[in-house]
């Protein structure tokens, strides 16, 4: 009888001791976000924190819209996740097309994209688009291009990009190009024969179930939008941010993918489980090791791992296996391989005026997330 209430014992305090972990986590992330909120560096967050299938914690924060009128955030609001599309979707179109023998990491560009030579970009492969190594600029400014042939013109974007010179011999040096990833996506164009924005859908989304995830998100999801900058003193929901982006109608290899926090919890849990997810094999578990771990500058074919410029996002406590990337609105994905911990931040920073500011909140929610991983 003793020993049936002692162990009743160890377990009521297991229990509680579970519980208490979470609840301290969970008092921590409010901290960090709703004093963010309060010093005017964001308007409000999704915030989710998970291990393999379990949910650490997942909740949001202040509001989506705060100008002309004030509406909360919820669980369920679509972001503009920026250049987290470069990860998301575009590196793993490039990479579902390398595991179906339909492309190469040494191909050159100009194989796909004939215009795509002189200037330096002769010796561009796939390889060094995809790690940012490719020698093209990191921009190129959208309001020349804007004023001389309206918006949307996709294809005058890819002929300033092909115009342009390189900065340096591919794989010489680093530098983060959204240039090179919106070549990239003109790439999966071309090999696959379907846009972007279909391939992704066919072949990411809807086989992972990510019902909320969208180029161009239909008019009817409006309202679960969270705001982006005003434009011309409007409210903006559901065009993309990025003005080359816009530029490409919407669906560009750089930026233009809207989605959720639930979706992304899909995504970071097949990219952590070798490529699988829902019965289905997205990617060989080859491609996950070519999208998550080191190759070039700190760079994987997709993610961000122990960069100098970018891979600060993971705070100070987690490893140099754990793989990160950031989006310009105000979000970004963290995913340790180790202990398959992963943290999702969706913020609409931008909004109202593109003064806001995460880089505090990614570091002291990340911190938090690992050394509670630890404790527990």
């Amino acid at each position: 009888m003793k020993l049936k209430i002692t162990a009743a014992i160890c377990i009521i305090c297991f229990n509680l001791t579970a519980f208490v972990y979470a609840a301290d986590l969970q008092t921590q992330i409010a901290q960090i976000v709703n004093g963010e909120i309060t010093d005017g560096n964001i308007p409000g967050a999704v915030i989710y924190a998970g291990q393999n299938d379990k949910e650490l914690f997942f909740g949001s924060f202040g509001n989506m819209v705060t100008v002309p009128h004030t509406e909360p955030m919820q669980k369920d609001t679509i972001f503009d996740i920026a250049s987290l599309s470069k990860p998301v979707s575009t590196a793993v179109c490039v990479l579902i097309l390398i595991d179906r023998d339909k492309i190469s990491l040494d191909d050159y560009a100009s194989k796909f994209i004939p215009a795509f030579v002189g200037c330096g970009k002769e010796k561009i492969q796939i390889k060094h688009l995809l790690s940012h190594t490719s020698g093209l600029p990191g921009y190129t400014s959208a309001e020349p291009i804007q004023k001389k042939h309206g918006s949307p013109c996709p294809d005058k974007v890819i002929e300033k990009i092909c115009s342009l010179k390189t900065q340096s011999a591919p794989g010489e040096k680093s530098c983060y190009s959204c240039l090179g990833y919106i070549t990239l996506g003109k790439i999966v164009e071309k090999v696959s024969g379907q846009t972007l924005d279909v391939f992704a859908k066919e072949n990411i989304f809807e086989p992972l179930s990510m019902h909320d995830t969208y180029y161009n998100p239909p008019a009817e999801m409006k309202a679960r939008i969270a705001a982006a900058e005003l434009k011309d003193g409007k409210l903006n929901r559901g065009v993309v941010h990025d003005p080359l982006a816009e530029l490409m109608g919407g669906v560009s290899g750089n930026a233009g993918v809207f989605t959720t926090a639930s979706d992304l919890t899909i995504y970071c849990r097949m990219i952590l489980n070798d490529g699988k997810a829902n019965g289905k094999q997205i990617l060989s578990s080859q491609s996950i090791s070519l999208l998550t771990t080191g190759k070039y500058f700190g760079r994987a074919f997709g993610f961000d791992v122990n960069s100098s410029n970018h891979s600060w996002i993971k705070g100070k406590c987690f490893g140099a296996k754990t793989f990160c990337h950031s989006g310009y609105t105000g979000t970004s994905i963290v995913c340790d391989t180790e202990s398959k911990k992963f943290v999702i931040i969706l913020t609409n920073r931008v909004h109202p005026n593109d003064k806001g500011s995460v880089s505090q909140l990614r570091i002291q929610i990340a911190d938090a997330v690992c050394n509670y991983s630890i404790n527990h």
